[in-house]
This record gives structure tokens, C-alpha cells and sequence, in this order.
């Protein structure tokens, strides 16, 4: 996965932290948690708030349903 693939991300941090929710991760975790999954292949300094809040925002959909 790349930064690109904001819904795959948000797919699997809600598969790999069941009990967070995801509308009160601080970017700094998030973003350390997204580096850390075993699908993810991207350079972590490519990441910025406008990618991360995309994450966070697809994350709190998939959390919804």
C-alpha cells in the first residue's frame, strides 16, 4: 500500500485496532500505526496532514458501518 490508497489504510487500521477510535488518533500515532502495517510500502516522509486526515476521515467512515 501507498499513501495513495486511503481507503486500503483505513481498511486495515480498522482491522488492526479494533478498540481505537479512530476520530481521537493524534497524527503522530496514526502515522507510526500506518508505517507499522505489514502491507504498507511507501516512504513514511511522503505523508503530510492532508493525506493523514484523509486516512483518519475514511477510518471513522469504515468505523461507522
Amino acid at each position: 500500500m501507498k499513501w495513495t490508497d486511503v481507503y486500503d489504510i483505513a481498511m486495515a487500521l480498522a482491522d488492526q485496532y479494533p478498540d481505537k477510535d479512530p476520530q481521537y488518533v493524534n497524527f503522530v500515532d496514526l502515522h507510526g500505526w500506518i508505517c507499522q502495517l505489514e502491507e504498507f510500502d511507501d516512504d513514511p516522509e511522503r505523508s503530510g496532514e492532508k493525506i493523514l486526515e484523509a486516512i483518519q476521515a475514511a477510518w471513522i467512515e469504515e468505523a461507522a458501518d
